[in-house]
């Protein structure tokens, strides 16, 4: 049950963010002035990506900060989760 979540989890952000740049590109380049960050936040952040393109169109400001923050606390807690049970198995 949990490696279905995981790959989900994994997958999920990074599918939506294929998907949402084929079909709304004006949206992403009002977002962001380069390639480089959208491609540096598809491996690395991919929720915190999606909630800043999400949360941009009217600009980055009030409660849009906690959708930004609660994006990050999940793309970090994809890394640490993966950390954990690495070193349950005995391989950390």
């Amino acid at each position: 049950m949990c490696c279905p979540a995981v790959i989900a989890l994994l997958i999920g952000p990074r599918a939506a963010i294929l998907i949402w740049w084929l079909l709304d590109q004006a949206r992403w380049q009002a977002a962001f002035d380069t390639f480089l960050i959208p491609l540096l936040g598809f491996f690395l952040l991919p929720w915190t990506t999606l909630a800043y393109v999400l949360v941009f169109r009217g600009g980055v400001e009030g409660f849009d900060f906690i959708w930004l923050i609660i994006a990050v606390l999940v793309d970090l807690g994809a890394y640490s989760g993966g950390y954990r049970s690495r070193q349950k198995m005995g391989n950390g």
